[in-house]
This record gives C-alpha cells, sequence and structure tokens, in this order.
C-alpha cells in the first residue's frame, strides 16, 4: 500500500493554503497526502526578516524532510537561499501571479496618495522603488500575515501597504488591492509568485509524486530570475528584482537593482534559451553598471 505524503509547510493562512494545493494536486494525481505543520524561527520573531537572515521560513521545513517527519515541503520560491541543497529534489509547479499590489485606504493608487502617507513595507526592494517613485511617503516596517498587513490600513495606522498580489489571490483576498502594478514598473522579487516543492532526493515515492506537478514555463522562467539574484550574491532580502517571460524556447530576463533611498536604479535585459545562461547574463550586465555598490 502506498504510504501517505505528509506535506510540510508552516501554519499561516498562506502556507496552508498554498501547501493545500499542493496535497490536493498530489491527491489528483493519485497520491496520498496530507498536510504537516512545522513552526519556524521567522513565525516566532516580528523582526525585519532583513534582520533575522535569508532561509528563516525554510530551514526548519527543510528539516522536518531531513528528519523524517515530512516527506514533501512547500516554500514561498522567493524565501529559499540560492545555494543549491543537494539532499532535497526540487521541482516548480504552475506559478500565481508575479506581480506587486497595493492595498490603500479609500481605494487610492500610488500616485493619488497624498505627500506624507504612511506606507507599510519591510522588503528593501519595495522600499527602494517606493522611494524613487515618490520620495514624500513617508514609509514604515511591516511584517505579519496578509490579513494583519492589510489591517493596518482598515484600522487606519497605515494608508497604505505594498504585498506580492500572489499570495492575497491565493487566500482569496485579491479583490481588495486598489492598485496592481505591471512587473516593468514595480519590479517583483525574482520568483514572485512560484512555489518550491521539494522531497529528500532519495525518495523515489516523493520524486515520482512531486515530478507530476512540474510546470516547464514556471520553472524556466522562475530559475532564469534566481539565476540573476544568486549570481550577484544576494539574498532574498537584498534590493534586487527580476521578472522573465518565455516566448516559444527564447527567454527573456529583466533584472533590477536598486538603491535603498531611492536615487538611483540599474535596470538591464537579457535574452536566451538555458535559463542559467541568461540570468548570469543579465547579472554580469548589472555588475557591469555598478550593481555592486547598491549590494
Amino acid at each position: 500500500m502506498t504510504e501517505t505524503l505528509r506535506v510540510a509547510t508552516r501554519g499561516s493562512k498562506l502556507a496552508t493554503t498554498q501547501a493545500g494545493h499542493i496535497r490536493d494536486a498530489l491527491i489528483s494525481a493519485g497520491h496520498s497526502a496530507e498536510l504537516t505543520i512545522v513552526t519556524t524561527a521567522g513565525d516566532m520573531s516580528q523582526a525585519p526578516v532583513e534582520r533575522i537572515g535569508v532561509g528563516v521560513f525554510t530551514t526548519a521545513i527543510r528539516q522536518a524532510l531531513f528528519d523524517g517527519e515530512a516527506d514533501v515541503a512547500v516554500h514561498s520560491f522567493k524565501d529559499l537561499p540560492t545555494a543549491h541543497e543537494p539532499r532535497t529534489h526540487l521541482i516548480i509547479p504552475v506559478r500565481e501571479d508575479r506581480r506587486e499590489a497595493l492595498i490603500a485606504r479609500d481605494g487610492l493608487k500610488l500616485a493619488d496618495l497624498p505627500s506624507g502617507a504612511r506606507v507599510g513595507t519591510s522588503a528593501p526592494r519595495r522600499i527602494a522603488q517606493l522611494r524613487a517613485k515618490r520620495p514624500d511617503l513617508d514609509i514604515h516596517p511591516l511584517r505579519g500575515n496578509i490579513e494583519s498587513r492589510m489591517g493596518r490600513v482598515t484600522s487606519g495606522e497605515l494608508d497604505a501597504v505594498v504585498l506580492a498580489y500572489a499570495g492575497m489571490s491565493r487566500v482569496g483576498l485579491g479583490e481588495r488591492a486598489t492598485e496592481v502594478f505591471a512587473p516593468e514598473d514595480f519590479m517583483p522579487a525574482p520568483a514572485q509568485g512560484a512555489l518550491a516543492v521539494e522531497c529528500r532526493a532519495e525518495d523515489a515515492q516523493a520524486v515520482a509524486a512531486i515530478d507530476t506537478l512540474v510546470d516547464d514555463f514556471a520553472t524556466r522562467c522562475a530559475l532564469t530570475e534566481r539565476f540573476v539574484l544568486a549570481t550577484l550574491e544576494a539574498g532574498c532580502t537584498a534590493p534586487v528584482a527580476a521578472s522573465a517571460v518565455l516566448d516559444g524556447d527564447e527567454i527573456t530576463v529583466r533584472g533590477g537593482v536598486f538603491a535603498l533611498d531611492g536615487s538611483a536604479q540599474l535596470v538591464r535585459e537579457a535574452s536566451g534559451t538555458d535559463p542559467r545562461e541568461v540570468g548570469q547574463a543579465c547579472a554580469q550586465q548589472l555588475f557591469d553598471a555598478g550593481a555592486a555598490q547598491f549590494l
């Protein structure tokens, strides 16, 4: 009899919703699967992610795999460290929307916010782009789940927050966005909206199971974006953005590096057919333009 695959996830509504989609997809593919909740260091702290450290949400979930407490792990791909983990087999399923979203009081868009409006976000990449577009805004640190972040707008504590539209969509709150930015106008994090699904590399049953969920389009685009990040040797909290599109076999990636004060930004583009080569070429262009000073 086939054993039930235990799918490890954080306990937040977004995390369990994301992992629930993977569990349901595995069940639809003929496998028995259930969720296993793992508490991470990031869940225990309200400090900004860039202070807690890269991988804070993923280390405990991976450890549950290695300890045999789970068979499959589900991560937001953008939260994973870029270093290759040889002990796991990783796949990327269908990707959700990669764009950034504004949730503002009174249905306002970014351009309509009054001078000095209080906007919540802790991501350096978002702070840099907000300051470049609206240097007059008063930017506040923001942690917590999607509902609590948006609640700070509802309560009047903040005038707006910036969130990943993917997360809002996954938990059924996409309609709360007052503006959804085109990727070229407000650049998303590398692999934003993509999930990484992992199992132990030697677990043949789990490898075969998660391989049924692979999406080639999402895989090639998200990997290209991650190669930009990895080549820049920047973590998931660095002011780095990347967004790739696929046209036939041709991948085009647009990468950006930003000064935190909004005073400068470097954006470069590269195309080709191999995700690693395209991502590295884009990153090299950014280095050649002086990206190191912002990292």
